[in-house]
């Protein structure tokens, strides 16, 4: 039946591989920018024991757990990141009080409970 319209059996062949082939071609295009890497908490000189330091270590665990398990998008954990670090800050200089209130502004904005 192919011979019928002209077309040999060889290059119905050589056209189907072509066309399966063809399929496979991916054309996603580059990634992105990718996100500046987050500041990392754990490199602050937090007081150990202090209600500040156990309050930012949960929410940073919290939110890299959410990350990990992609109930949270990188620039959002990206975003909570540079909020901890402020909260880092505070918290190290002695103001647990200041770094609270930043935990706790990070949490409500993004939908944690406070």
């Amino acid at each position: 039946m192919i011979e019928r319209f002209g077309v040999s059996l060889a290059a119905a062949a050589g056209l189907a591989s072509a066309l399966a082939l063809a399929g496979c071609n991916e054309t996603g295009g580059m990634p992105g920018p990718s996100a500046a890497s987050p500041i990392a908490v754990s490199s602050f000189n937090l007081p150990p024991g202090a209600a500040c330091t156990k309050e930012i270590g949960a929410y940073q665990n919290v939110t890299k757990s959410d990350l990990d398990t992609g109930n949270l998008e990188q620039k959002v954990y990206d975003q909570i990141q540079h909020e901890l670090a402020r909260a880092a800050t505070a918290c190290s200089a002695g103001n647990g009080g200041e770094a609270h209130s930043i935990v706790a502004a990070s949490k409500s904005k993004h939908g944690y409970r406070a």
